[in-house]
C-alpha cells in the first residue's frame, strides 16, 4: 500500500507510484485513495519545509540559496546572515567590505605585494592596492600616504624602496600635501639610501584612519644589496 516516507526519507516508486492508463486504481499497490494520500502527504511536508517564497529558483540570482526570513517564510538570497561553518575550501577571492573577524586564528598567510613599478617625482600609495609594495626611485619622489574616508584605523603598510640604476634619488613622505602627520622616532624623517641598486624599508602605521589620519613611519632596514 503505497504512503510518502517523506520528510523522514526519500519516496521511491514503491511508494510514490504512477498509475498506467489502464492500472487498475483499485488493485494492491495503485489503491486510488492511497495513491492521492501518499501524494498529498509529500507535497504538504515540502512545502512545509521549504515554505513560503516570493520567487522561484528559476529567478534566484546564481548561487543563491533558500534561506529562513521569518515564521514560515523564506526567500532566496546570496547574503548568509549568522551561519556557523564547519569548514569550507575556498577556491576564489573573498571580499571583507572592511567588516571584523575575531578570535580568527591565522595558518600559513601572506600579504599582496603590489609592485608599483617606477615612482616619478608623486607617487600616490593606495593601501587598497596590497599592503605591501614595491617601487622602484628613478626620481627624487614625495610620497602622498593614503588619507580617505575608507582609511581604517590599525592599516599598516610597508614600502620596499629600490634606487634605479642611477641612484642619487631621494624621498619624502606627506599626508595631504604636508609632512606634519608623518610622525617618525625622534621627530626626524630618515634619509633613504642613495646608492644605485640598494634598497630601504620603510613601514607605517596608523591608529585613526579616515581623511586626516596621521602616520606613524620607522624605518625596518636599510641598505639592503
Amino acid at each position: 500500500m503505497p504512503s510518502s516516507n517523506y520528510p523522514t526519507s526519500l519516496d521511491t516508486t514503491s511508494t510514490q507510484v504512477t498509475p498506467g492508463s489502464t492500472t487498475d486504481l483499485d488493485a494492491s499497490g495503485f489503491e486510488h485513495d492511497q495513491v492521492h494520500g501518499a501524494a498529498s502527504t509529500a507535497l504538504i511536508a515540502l512545502e512545509t519545509k521549504v515554505g513560503i517564497s516570493a520567487s522561484p529558483a528559476a529567478s534566484a540570482s546564481t548561487n543563491a540559496v533558500l534561506t529562513h526570513t521569518g515564521t514560515g517564510t523564506t526567500a532566496w538570497s546570496t547574503t548568509l546572515t549568522s551561519p556557523t561553518i564547519a569548514g569550507a575550501t575556498l577556491s576564489g577571492a573573498v571580499v571583507g567590505a572592511d567588516q571584523i573577524m575575531s578570535a580568527v586564528t591565522h595558518k600559513d598567510y601572506s600579504e599582496t605585494v603590489y609592485a608599483g613599478g617606477n615612482t616619478g617625482a608623486s607617487p600616490a600609495i593606495d593601501e587598497a592596492n596590497g599592503n605591501t609594495q614595491t617601487w622602484t626611485l628613478d626620481n627624487n619622489a614625495t610620497f602622498a600616504l593614503p588619507a580617505d574616508s575608507g582609511l581604517q584605523a590599525g592599516t599598516a603598510l610597508t614600502l620596499i624602496l629600490t634606487q634605479d640604476g642611477t641612484g642619487s634619488r631621494t624621498g619624502a613622505f606627506q599626508v595631504n600635501s604636508a609632512t606634519t602627520n608623518v610622525k617618525w622616532a625622534g621627530g626626524t624623517a630618515p634619509t633613504l639610501t642613495t646608492t644605485a641598486s640598494r634598497a630601504d624599508i620603510v613601514c607605517f602605521v596608523t591608529f585613526d584612519g579616515g581623511a586626516t589620519p596621521t602616520w606613524y613611519g620607522f624605518v625596518a632596514g636599510q641598505d639592503f644589496q
